[in-house]
């Protein structure tokens, strides 16, 4: 369903995040039900999230603001594309960009950068994450377009 997150600002209370995410996304404009990862410099949570079925939902990752590393990239975009997540937000880097623009997936990320993340299974799932000014709880709705991105405790209409 069509939205735009200042519509959807104007009408309801929702938390707003600092304009900190750039797109990287086949999709610009992407919502659903949160799935949180707590993860620094390590992606194995976020591949082991993703080979779930998304279901439409969001996956959010944070990353502690890293840019050292790229949590997601070309083949983890495959993956949320292939098992129906509707998008990805990254609170850090991501890599493989022009693969990220290709999939029809919402993808919003601190930055890009060249270098893969670790590999060694570090992390928390489905806890509540705080980071540009919001906290992002499992379960609760994101919105995110080109405006910006915004959090609601329950599915907005």
């Amino acid at each position: 369903m069509p939205f735009a997150t200042t519509d959807l600002c104007d009408a309801h209370a929702v938390q707003v995040a600092e304009p900190l995410f750039r797109n990287f996304g086949g999709l610009t404009s992407f919502s659903g039900a949160m799935v949180t990862l707590e993860v620094f410099e390590d992606n194995s949570l976020v591949r082991a999230a993703l080979e779930e079925p998304g279901q439409g939902r969001v996956l959010v990752v944070d990353g502690r603001g890293s840019l050292r590393c790229a949590l997601f990239g070309g083949n983890l975009v495959a993956l949320a594309d292939k098992n129906g997540w509707s998008g990805v937000l990254v609170f850090g880097a991501v890599r493989d960009t022009r693969e990220l623009s290709a999939a029809k997936v919402g993808v919003k990320a601190l930055a890009a950068h060249p270098m893969k993340s670790e590999k060694k299974g570090l992390g928390r799932r489905d806890v509540p994450v705080t980071f540009a000014g919001v906290t992002f709880t499992p379960g609760e709705w994101l919105y995110a377009d080109e405006d910006g991105v915004i959090v609601s405790a329950s599915k907005l209409t």
